[in-house]
Formats: C-alpha cells, sequence, structure tokens
C-alpha cells in the first residue's frame, strides 16, 4: 500500500514570498498550485511547475474563489456559472505555464473556503464539476472523504479521489474544524506525523472531542504555508516509509 503526500505551492505573489516551494519538493509526490485567484503571480506559476516537473513531481491546479485580500479563504456566494468560469479560467492560466515547462496538470484540489464550501453545498460542488468536465473530463478532482464534490465528480464519470490532512484537526464528523477555531491547525511534528501514519494505515483520525473517525484516503496534505512545513513534511514523508508505507502520488 502507497499513499500520496501533497501540499499547496506557489503561494507566493510579487514581492510577498510564502513557505519554502523547493524543499517541499524534494519531499511531496504531489503539488497543488496556486492559479492567481487567492495566490500565485504568473512568474510564481510558471518557476514552480517548472521546479514540480523537474523533480517527478505531480501538478494539480488549485483553484479558488476571487479573494487575494482573504487567501481565498472567505465563502464568496458566487454564482454557478461564474463559479465554473473562475474555475475554468483558472485551469486555462495554470496549463498555459505548464505547456511552456513541457508538462501538464495532472489533478484538481480547491483552495480553501472553495474546498470546505463544496464538501455540502449541492450548486457550487456541481460548479467545480462542470468546470473540470469541460476542461479535461480525465483529470481527478481531490476532495473530503463522503464530500458532495466527491459524488458530483463520480455521477458525472470523473474520478474523485479522497483526501486527508495530517496537520488539521477534525470534528466528530469528519470536517475540518474551521480555522478560526482553536487548535484547528496542529503544529506539533511528532503529532502530525502520528496522524498521518494512523490515517495512512488505519483509514482513521482522532477527532476534537477525542471518537475516532473513519477517514479513508489516498492523498494527505500538509500545508505548504505552515510555519516549518518543509521539515514537518519531511518528518511525515520518513514516518510513513518507517511505517511501511510508500510515498507515490494516485496519478500516473
Amino acid at each position: 500500500m502507497s499513499i500520496d503526500l501533497n501540499a499547496d505551492l506557489g503561494e507566493s505573489f510579487g514581492a510577498w514570498s510564502l513557505g519554502d516551494d523547493e524543499a517541499l519538493l524534494d519531499v511531496v509526490t504531489s503539488a497543488n498550485v496556486a492559479c492567481g485567484f487567492h495566490a500565485g503571480d504568473p512568474l510564481t506559476m510558471r518557476a514552480t511547475v517548472a521546479a514540480a516537473s523537474a523533480r517527478g513531481v505531480r501538478i494539480g491546479a488549485h483553484p479558488a474563489y476571487r479573494d487575494l485580500v482573504g487567501f481565498g479563504r472567505r465563502f464568496l456566494d458566487v454564482a454557478p456559472a461564474e463559479l465554473t468560469a473562475d474555475v475554468l479560467y483558472q485551469l486555462g492560466a495554470l496549463d498555459a505555464m505548464c505547456k511552456a515547462v513541457g508538462t501538464r496538470i495532472a489533478y484538481v484540489k480547491p483552495h480553501g473556503a472553495l474546498y470546505t464550501t463544496i464538501a455540502h453545498h449541492e450548486a457550487q460542488a456541481a460548479a467545480i464539476v462542470d468546470a473540470v468536465r469541460a476542461f479535461d473530463p480525465d483529470l481527478p478532482i481531490l476532495g473530503l472523504p463522503g464530500s458532495t464534490v466527491l459524488a458530483a465528480a463520480a455521477a458525472s464519470g470523473l474520478r474523485g479521489v479522497a483526501e486527508a490532512f495530517a496537520d488539521r484537526a477534525y470534528t466528530p464528523a469528519g470536517a475540518l474544524l474551521p480555522r478560526r477555531e482553536p487548535g484547528a491547525v496542529i503544529h506539533d511534528p511528532q503529532a502530525v506525523v502520528a496522524r498521518a501514519v494512523r490515517l495512512a494505515t488505519d483509514a482513521t483520525v482522532i477527532a476534537v472531542d477525542g471518537s475516532v473517525v473513519a477517514v479513508e484516503a489516498a492523498s494527505l496534505c500538509v500545508h505548504g504555508d505552515t510555519p516549518g512545513a518543509a521539515r514537518l513534511a519531511s518528518a511525515v514523508a520518513e514516518g510513513l516509509r518507517a511505517a511501511g508505507v510508500p510515498l507515490a502520488s494516485f496519478v500516473s
């Protein structure tokens, strides 16, 4: 059994630098690259996909709400047709950068508030599926297990891939604890590694109330904007391999 390890990358913008993408790309097997709406300017996008391609890391499009100020972490009540067009626009931008360096988009993972919203919002989930299907129906969509978007993807003939988070707290219902809540992001390396190994080997996670929640996933995420993310990702990778779980992307 193997598992994918992904991180959100390419989230610098202009003079604003975020994360250590080069170090993370030496660890992860898949890179979710920002497409310009929550972060990621054209130069950053091109440099990120080139660096990922050079290492054999699979490239995922990381589209978001049109929310640079809020880093894509605020819900926007966008009409479905507008959201579909916004996502298509972002996919097209990243696709151009990929083609320029001789690679391609391998999957789609929505970002931030859009990601959590389409776990339950039927209209916006359908809008994302419509965008991916119009762009390339062979692209998988990464999302939360049991989410509305993965169900919509399956109903449309698209491949949905379940994802879990090693560095985020979960509610008893299996949802991510909102970032505004204390303890929503886990920073302790030992705790993150232990959670990653448990998710990969037992398909469960301990929720904030101490209950055990089933979370079956083919990919694990470590957030690239977390302080010390590269060291954290390295520790997770080492912990997984020590537990007998090799790392491999979920896409060929």
